[in-house]
């Protein structure tokens, strides 16, 4: 449900208040609620950052959303079904597998805590492919025989649903398989197909935006291939090319009752000569297709992988995706957590929150593509900071499969791809009763599900207590969102609210503790319109509640006397 909301710039530099509230955008007037003790906060404005020697963060904040869609309400759970559950011995995860293990994910039961608590799953390829991952598509309406047939695809959909997890999938359009019968018609001079992918009678010297071989030669011919030879790219200057993908996607959102998409690569579509990411063409295209697939269901969802940086991230949200992964904010999450500061998460959280349209964007920490969080960070205790700054972020959170257990994996990609480490007994670890498609990784006798399942302090708990918090509060899924100033460069401090309640997010990432003396909370201009109680919801101690000041803020507040070293504490602050 949407708040109506009247909101007023403000401009703060280094927290230093200039110029109080400047103007007011004309709004509704907010209908009548039990309680008006907090308020909407200030519409971001771009700021200037001077460098300190330990810079204080700036206050900024974010309305919640215009339009309430359902996916801010949602966290996804990433999931490669190769790897998952293996339901036949084949030592290959398949569909009935990820079924097994639905309850895992949620068990459809809001008042049960032994499920993670997820609500959305995003699979990775799964279409008929001759490759291991599935990005060479050989057939667009096929379930890849490995994983099971279209109908085990239809009942995990049916099972998902029931149990209140939406289901998207890898759509992979940029390329198919050179096994494709789509390319393997065009490299046989087929009329009708030949121009289906992007040809050269001669090589036109350009290299590829990594400095890799594009233009693959066959025969007296040459075919572009931006990520590998066996990937040809389409041409989507041919209109049957889009009609075709126009196809599969409805075919995939009526028959097969996904819920959207993943796509895959979306800023290499179209090139113009050695122009081969982010052209005009590009955006043009996904502007259209954007208006294709609302036109088929207005609720139907796509996240968009643009592996670049914010600014032109944002291009492809709204009429063209209805978010985008964004991997800076990813890496300042990685990085503030390794501490012993957070001065950069700040200041690309700033930039986040003022350039996207509100909440549309996706937040991770890692993803298949990239070298494990737990191998990365390299201990539980900075994997679990990670985790509370991004699960508590404004955006649409993703978590990749196993990061709440901590597995490893640095690349080759398979290694990051290894099965689910369920149990520690053996090296099937619960995922097979066969020989497992790869070996899993070393530390499985030490991190598994069965091992984190009953400790309290966990990883997996954690993960579990702030998934299923998130998921509970309208204010930490889909609602406003504000820097609050900490008077230290070790101290990442955020607060989330909405008319009825606010959380404030407080992470030490340095090792030492933060006595009172050494922090101090500050919000100029905040949500509070008159006194608050302080109640801790993830910590240790009890917290004390701020003074709240004329413009609904707080000044020199120490809710605690101290932050332990490398810990997170949420404070749930209500009328």
């Amino acid at each position: 449900m949407m708040k109506k909301a009247i909101f007023c710039q403000v401009v703060f530099i280094l927290g230093v208040f200039l110029s109080g509230c400047l103007t007011e955008t004309p709004a509704p007037v907010p209908e009548p609620t039990q309680t008006e003790a907090i308020a909407p906060l200030a519409t971001p404005t771009r700021l200037v950052l001077t460098a300190t020697a330990e810079p204080s963060p700036t206050p900024t904040a974010t309305p919640a959303p215009a339009t309430q869609y359902w996916w801010n309400d949602t966290v996804f759970y990433q999931v490669f079904v190769r790897s998952f559950y293996d339901s036949d011995g084949d030592g290959i995860g398949d569909l009935n597998g990820l079924i097994e293990k639905l309850d895992y994910l949620n068990d459809g039961d809001p008042e049960t805590t032994q499920d993670l608590g997820v609500t959305g799953l995003w699979l990775m390829p799964i279409t008929e492919s001759p490759s291991y991952n599935g990005y060479d598509v050989v057939d667009y309406y096929t379930v890849e025989q490995d994983y099971g047939s279209n109908e085990d695809f239809l009942r995990l959909v049916d099972e998902a649903h029931r149990r209140g997890i939406r289901v998207i999938v890898d759509l992979v359009i940029n390329h198919t398989s050179r096994e494709h019968p789509w390319f393997l018609a065009s490299q046989a001079n087929d009329a009708q197909y030949r121009d289906w992918y992007i040809w050269s009678p001669e090589n036109p010297g350009y290299r590829g935006p990594w400095d890799q071989v594009v233009w693959i030669p066959f025969g007296e011919d040459y075919y572009y291939a931006v990520f590998w030879e066996g990937m040809p790219d389409l041409n989507f200057e041919n209109p049957e090319v889009t009609s075709a993908i126009y196809d599969v996607t409805q075919y995939w959102l009526d028959e097969m009752n996904v819920d959207g998409f993943r796509m895959d690569a979306i800023r290499h579509l179209i090139e113009n000569g050695a122009a081969q990411e982010n052209t005009p063409a590009t955006h043009r295209w996904l502007q259209e297709y954007h208006q294709f697939y609302k036109s088929i269901d207005a609720q139907a969802f796509t996240v968009g992988e643009a592996w670049t940086t914010t600014d032109q991230v944002v291009d492809y949200v709204g009429d063209e995706m209805d978010i985008a992964f964004e991997f800076d904010l990813a890496r300042a999450f990685m990085i503030a957590a390794k501490g012993p500061i957070v001065s950069g998460l700040y200041e690309k959280m700033q930039q986040v929150l003022e350039s996207y349209p509100s909440g549309q964007y996706g937040v991770f920490l890692t993803n298949h593509d990239q070298d494990r969080v737990m191998s990365e960070l390299g201990d539980e205790v900075k994997a679990r900071l990670a985790a509370t700054m991004m699960l508590t972020a404004p955006g649409v959170p993703f978590i990749y499969y196993g990061e709440e257990i901590g597995m490893t994996g640095v690349k080759p990609d398979e290694d990051i791809r290894r099965p689910m480490q369920w149990q520690s007994q053996d090296e099937k670890v619960g995922f097979t009763t066969g020989n497992p498609w790869r070996a899993p990784a070393e530390d499985y006798v030490s991190r598994s599900v069965d091992l984190q399942e009953e400790d309290p302090a966990s990883l997996l708990n954690h993960y579990r207590t702030l998934i299923q918090l998130r998921s509970r509060s309208d204010a930490l899924s889909s609602g406003g969102a504000a820097l609050v100033e900490a008077g230290t460069a070790r101290l990442y401090a955020m607060l989330r609210y909405n008319e009825d309640e606010a959380y404030l997010i407080l992470v030490n990432v340095h090792p030492q503790s933060l006595p009172a003396e050494r922090y101090s909370l500050s919000l100029k201009n905040g949500p509070f319109k008159g006194p608050v109680q302080a109640v801790t919801v993830l910590g240790e101690m009890a917290a004390s509640p701020p003074q709240i000041t004329a413009s609904g803020g707080f000044s020199d507040y120490k809710p605690l006397p101290e932050i332990p070293g490398q810990s997170s504490v949420i404070i749930q602050l209500k009328p």
